[in-house]
């Protein structure tokens, strides 16, 4: 073979491998990088910004058992029967089984405290704790369940948080809001710099999720069973978005 013909036979060789490792880089479907905006064309850059209100129409309940025994096998087996107390009040309150979550359940030891003369704490029995999530599409019955839980059993709230199940449809109209405010904010600064705005070359969006806002209890809250059910009033949810948008000048 000669020298003129391996050369080419190389350079082929090269070529082919050029494109498959191409090929291989851009996996098919996988979406393309944007392309920058051309630094040669004359922009206008805005921002909006959107919010919206709704009032919440779920929420989530923590609810938890904490049982003490000399040892970790009593600890447990006293909590599983308080839980099942528990979840029988709930069910029985008309949640869905499908609506309750154990969210933690821990095993861990106690001991007294070091004595003041020195020495190792000693280990006097151990803790076992089991929290239960409960998802709560009624919110009128937040504060009735609360006292059901804790007439049945359980010995800590840990939080009651409130949400929005159409959490997507009010994110939209968020953005759209968004969008609405660049965009009159491009027309006013056009018309006062007496431009014309063009195509949109770029938009970038940041949305908000809502907040749970949860509530905390005092734990003295069920000792008067005869008491009225535990009042609990929901937080209006807010939903902001944010939109930047880059407009070409004609």
């Amino acid at each position: 073979m000669s020298a003129v013909r391996r050369m080419l036979t190389t350079l082929v060789v090269l070529v082919g491998f050029t494109a498959a490792a191409q090929t291989q880089g851009t996996p098919p479907g996988s979406p393309q990088p944007r392309p920058p905006v051309d630094p040669q064309v004359r922009t206008l850059r805005v921002e909006g910004t959107g919010e919206v209100k709704a009032q919440p129409d779920e929420a989530f309940i923590d609810v938890a058992v904490e049982t003490s025994a000399q040892n970790a096998k009593a600890a447990g087996e006293e909590n599983a029967k308080r839980m099942e107390k528990v979840l029988a009040a709930l069910t029985g309150a008309g949640i869905q089984k499908r609506d309750l979550q154990t969210r933690n359940y821990n095993v861990y030891p106690e001991y007294t405290p070091a004595p003041p003369q020195g020495g190792e704490p000693k280990l006097k029995g151990y803790r076992v704790s089991n929290l239960v999530s409960v998802h709560v599409t009624d919110l009128s019955k937040v504060g009735s369940l609360l006292d059901k839980a804790l007439a049945a059993g359980a010995n800590r709230v840990d939080s009651v948080r409130f949400g929005l199940s159409r959490q997507d449809a009010v994110q939209g109209e968020a953005l759209r809001q968004a969008v609405a405010r660049a965009r009159k904010s491009a027309e006013v600064l056009a018309a006062s710099l007496n431009v014309k705005l063009g195509a949109v070359l770029d938009a970038s969006t940041v949305t908000e999720a809502p907040r749970l806002y949860p509530a905390t209890f005092a734990m003295d809250m069920a000792e008067s069973r005869a008491a009225p059910p535990t009042p609990i009033q929901p937080e209006e949810q807010t939903v902001q978005a944010k939109v930047t948008l880059i407009f070409a000048i004609q």
